[in-house]
């Protein structure tokens, strides 16, 4: 139970000197994520592969009112380059002598027919989708398990993982979020129970978000004309989503309000999937 439980509002989604991860996180579905969870109270280093953040990330560190006790940290990194990875999760937790969790939000997408494929092409897409994904939360892991922190992680999959999307033509990343959602599921059976010296209680879920409005989405609009209509007209919002939609799973996942939630895989796709 939340000590702060009859004191403060929802004070299981309260994150206070909690500190947190988030890969792919200076742009687009991460940075909204990670926003969210700075403006619970957490202290968060977003990382990413581009050199230096774009516009969205000054816009979004503008909107963080200090007085809510959180802030947004960015460090550039490859979640491909696992050695620096591991690095980068022990100097993090160093600093603060703890780590709380983490959010894998880093993906491609590349669309392409199955027999087009190039074992390069294949292999680039899982080494960022699945290896990466699953470096992410073993680097998050190992510090969790190092300072005894009983957090939680999230690996951000998609509904693309347990449908064919009509339209889309990306075997191969659909297979690769299929993977995270199972992989959730074992890193959970793995992590989640308390060892006998304290270590471990470290939940694993996934978030699948439906088809959102990124520039990753947008261009697949440029690459297959009436695409965006189809979708649309195939969700029973009939809409697709925005970014921003997704803070609360995210903030759910990772705080206290989802405390007794492990292996499981919450889907937030409009009902796309369900009918």
């Amino acid at each position: 139970m939340s000590e702060l439980k009859g004191r403060h509002q929802f004070p299981d989604y309260d994150l206070s000197g909690k500190i947190f991860v988030v890969t792919g996180g200076a742009q687009g579905l991460g940075l909204s994520l990670a926003e969210a969870l700075a403006e619970a109270g957490a202290k968060v280093y977003c990382l990413d592969r581009a050199d230096h953040p774009a516009q969205e990330w000054d816009e979004a560190l503008a909107r963080i009112a200090p007085e809510w006790g959180g802030s947004l940290i960015y460090r550039q990194q490859d979640v491909t380059d696992t050695e620096h990875l591991h690095q980068v999760f022990e100097e993090i937790a160093g600093e603060n002598q703890r780590m709380d969790g983490v959010l894998a939000a880093a993906g491609i997408q590349q669309l392409c027919p199955a027999m087009e494929y190039t074992c390069e092409d294949a292999e680039k897409m899982m080494a960022i989708n699945y290896i990466g994904v699953l470096q992410t939360a073993s680097a998050a892991a190992r510090q969790m398990f190092r300072y005894k922190c009983r957090g939680s992680i999230c690996l951000v999959a998609s509904m693309s993982g347990t449908i064919a999307n009509k339209g889309l033509i990306s075997p191969v990343y659909n297979s690769s979020k299929a993977a995270v959602i199972q992989l959730a599921r074992n890193l959970a059976m793995e992590w989640s129970q308390v060892r006998g010296d304290g270590a471990g209680g470290i939940r694993v879920n996934c978030l699948s978000p439906g088809h959102i409005l990124t520039p990753m989405v947008l261009k697949n609009f440029e690459e297959v004309p009436g695409l965006e209509e189809k979708w649309c007209e195939e969700n029973m919002m009939g809409r697709l989503a925005r970014p921003e939609e997704f803070r609360g799973a995210a903030l759910f996942l990772l705080s206290n309000a989802s405390s007794f939630m492990t292996g499981a895989n919450l889907v937030v796709d409009g009902g796309h999937t369900a009918w």
